[in-house]
């Protein structure tokens, strides 16, 4: 039996869309062997009661769509134990975590041809659809996505300042990546789509070289996509607007409904008073590595 572990993760970063993301330090963990028999999967925390114990867990499928990708044979039986802290369904990147570890719990396992670690990215990007929030669960810290003409997906890792703590805040309300995307336009003014290029070349100044929260405020504006998904999530975008107005750094979180800040010394007073009964307030870490794989030798 092996043990995957994957962090929860943060897309877009406010005007990265599609290309930005941060790893935190909020984790699920994955036990998982091949057995004799038939698939068996359990499920502690997240999801406790509501996920498919079966062939259509999504860590299972990623573990069947990674043997195909190896050219293994499917083994007859999987047995999961899934330790869920991730929040579904909230902007963490939990269906990216999920494929992550079937994927790597796959190639731990599995016998066949070596599956190389761009392999294993192509493959999780293929199943997400976008490697955002796929990449910083498999290298961790901040990266940098985007696919090439041919649709291979590529990153850079970078390491965000010391001095940015993540804060996120959590709703009780969720909303599927699906129907937020739904919400986005075919098109955007050409001085949108420039806005936003500018301002995403300064969040990664901002994050990695000069944490300034006047920077960050600015880094952190957005025309392309949480202003359409507004109606979908009210809540987040009244709760960003005040944060704001206090000059506290926030964005949504991936599709949202988690509203994520970038909190430094300077503001870190000033999130509370804002942020109502119904959000819960969680600071985290960066995390600096990404996904692992645990053997029982080394457990």
């Amino acid at each position: 039996m092996i043990t995957v572990r994957v962090p929860a993760t943060s897309a877009n970063l406010g005007p990265g869309f599609d290309a930005l993301g941060l790893a935190l330090g909020l984790y699920d963990e994955v036990e998982a062997e091949l057995t004799g028999d038939r698939v068996q999967v359990s499920v502690e925390g997240e999801g406790e009661g509501e996920l498919d114990l079966g062939e259509g867990h999504l860590v299972v499928r990623a573990m069947r769509k990674a043997f195909d990708r190896m050219g293994m044979a499917q083994p007859p039986g999987i047995r999961l134990h899934c330790r869920n802290r991730i929040p579904h369904a909230r902007g963490m990147g939990s269906s990216s975590a999920a494929i992550v570890a079937g994927i790597l719990a796959a190639r731990a396992l599995g016998s066949a041809r070596t599956f190389s670690d761009d392999e294993v990215f192509a493959l999780a990007t293929e199943m997400e659809g976008h490697p955002d929030n796929v990449a910083p669960c498999l290298a961790g810290c901040l990266t940098i996505s985007w696919t090439d003409h041919g649709g291979s997906p590529h990153m850079v890792k970078l390491t965000p300042h010391a001095r940015i703590r993540p804060v996120v805040l959590i709703p009780s309300a969720r909303l599927s990546t699906e129907a937020a995307r739904g919400l986005l336009p075919k098109e955007v003014p050409h001085k949108d789509a420039a806005f936003n290029a500018g301002r995403s070349a300064l969040l990664i100044a901002a994050l990695t070289l000069r944490p300034e929260n006047s920077l960050l405020m600015a880094a952190t504006e957005d025309r392309l996509h949480q202003n359409y998904r507004a109606p979908a999530l009210p809540g987040s975008a009244d709760l960003v607007e005040r944060l704001r107005a206090v000059g506290v750094p926030a964005v949504v979180s991936g599709a949202g409904p988690t509203v994520l800040v970038f909190s430094t010394p300077d503001t870190q007073d000033l999130i509370a008073p804002e942020v109502g009964n119904d959000w819960h307030i969680q600071q985290m870490d960066v995390d600096p590595d990404g996904a692992n794989v645990q053997f029982p030798e080394t457990r």
